[in-house]
């Protein structure tokens, strides 16, 4: 293995209702659901319509945009519904299964015995590509890109984090397929980063073909955009391509069995867990059997992701596709009087602002609230002790502001993607919304250079 990489930088927060390792297969869901707004900067059109009949496999929708890049079911049975937003946005392709999984059939083959558009070809006809995203932009890759290099984090910091050495316990034979079609797609390395803190499963140690690497430190050294940049930064007029560790499983399936395989492992999480656990599902599965009878009493929020960076659901809403964690908060619709003045032995700070900050091993229940209102922007080096990479974040978000394009350029917009700036936000005494305006400076981006 590679010298280990140091992150001194971040901050770990650490929340009550992490999984335990038990693993439940949980029943089956009466829906799942494809939704077009997991994917970013993609206009969808629709293939299908309600009441048709579907394959696991089956072609629901398209990008516009990209029209060879297709999005296809999870699971066989029938297109329930439809759902749409203002303007008729899709929002959701719901899908009622079927007793009996049926699926359409793909190249089924030794990745290494494959062109590299064979690769490309299959994973487009399957519907798997979309889990293959670029750095810069964080969006679904172009497949007529060739990258630098491509980076697998095989582990993730993030609050109430799933534990991928777990999750991918016994997929030797589909990983080690997943890389090898990867490796098809770049002329460069690819990169498996694994946590230096313990020893890492022997489904990542036994990979070949790839360039193992170490990182230790606190959140967010298991975001990929940060090992990224730490290894290989991302330039103008460069591309790295990126792949969630579950999702290299997918398509390892996809080679070893020439269907998509869509099963996934969850974390369900959160302090409003009842048991909390792993469960065994499929992409786009709704969450209601999951929690039903697991959860306490109460409004309580729903995340599909982390409490970071995930994105807010129903009870009986649906699992994002990049997602490998459900999160359970209570919903902080309360006022709290002169919060700031009381002791905070039971509240969590970045800071030691409260006196909880003597207590280093405690764990807490934090739920959504904001504890106050947008205020002045002012410079307080907040961001700069929780954020690992070698740029000016504030200079960065107000040329965002102020839709600046060069100085985005060189303040390093090629680099970061939300994610990246999550504990920015987190920490930030102003309250703004720093992950909206990244998204924001990105989208400027693409509309500008494309």
């Amino acid at each position: 293995m590679s010298k280990v990489i140091k992150i001194r930088k971040g901050l770990n927060i650490r929340l009550k209702g992490k999984a335990e390792k038990i693993l439940v297969k949980s029943e089956k869901s009466d829906l799942y659901a494809v939704k077009p707004v997991d994917f970013l900067n993609i206009r969808p059109k629709l293939t299908v319509k309600v009441g048709d009949s579907v394959k696991a496999g089956t072609v629901l929708f398209f990008n516009k945009y990209m029209p060879e890049v297709l999005f296809t079911s999870p699971v066989s049975g029938t297109v329930k519904a439809i759902n749409r937003a203002e303007r008729r946005e899709i929002q959701e392709v719901v899908i009622e299964p079927d007793q009996e999984m049926k699926y359409e059939t793909f190249t089924k083959a030794d990745p290494k015995t494959l062109s590299r558009e064979e690769v490309v070809d299959n994973l487009l006809k399957s519907g798997l590509w979309p889990m293959i995203r670029q750095r810069p932009y964080g969006v679904i890759a172009n497949p007529g890109d060739r990258p630098k290099s491509v980076f697998i984090s095989a582990f993730d910091t993030s609050p109430l984090a799933p534990d991928y050495d777990f999750i991918v316990q016994g997929n030797n034979q589909d990983f080690q397929a997943g890389i090898d079609a990867l490796s098809k797609l770049t002329e460069g390395r690819v990169h498996l980063n694994v946590n230096a803190d313990y020893p890492p499963s022997d489904v990542f140690t036994k990979t070949t073909n790839v360039q193992i690497n170490q990182f230790t430190g606190p959140h967010p050294a298991g975001n990929v955009g940060v090992q990224i940049h730490h290894l290989d930064p991302v330039h103008k007029d460069q591309v790295v391509w990126t792949v969630n560790a579950q999702d290299v499983i997918n398509i390892g399936r996809l080679f070893n069995k020439g269907v998509y395989d869509a099963s996934r492992i969850v974390a369900l999480t959160g302090s409003e867990v009842l048991n909390p656990r792993y469960f065994k599902t499929m992409i786009g599965a709704s969450i209601k059997k999951m929690i039903e009878k697991n959860v306490n009493e109460g409004n309580l929020r729903y995340i599909s992701g982390n409490p970071l960076t995930g994105k807010k659901i129903s009870f009986d809403g649906f699992i994002g596709f990049y997602d490998s964690q459900i999160t359970v908060l209570p919903e902080g619709d309360y006022y709290e009087f002169i919060g700031w003045g009381m002791p905070g032995f039971n509240k969590f700070s970045a800071s030691r602002s409260f006196f909880s900050w003597i207590n280093t091993d405690k764990e807490y229940v934090v739920d959504t609230n904001y504890h106050g209102g947008e205020r002045a922007y002012v410079m307080t080096g907040q961001y700069e002790k929780v954020l690992p990479m070698d740029i000016l974040p504030v200079h960065l978000i107000k040329s965002i502001m102020v839709e600046d394009i060069d100085r985005m350029e060189n303040l390093g917009i090629y680099e970061v993607v939300e994610e990246d700036f999550a504990l920015c936000e987190f920490v930030c005494t102003s309250k703004m919304e720093v992950q909206s305006i990244i998204r924001q400076g990105i989208d400027l981006m693409i509309k500008e250079t494309n």
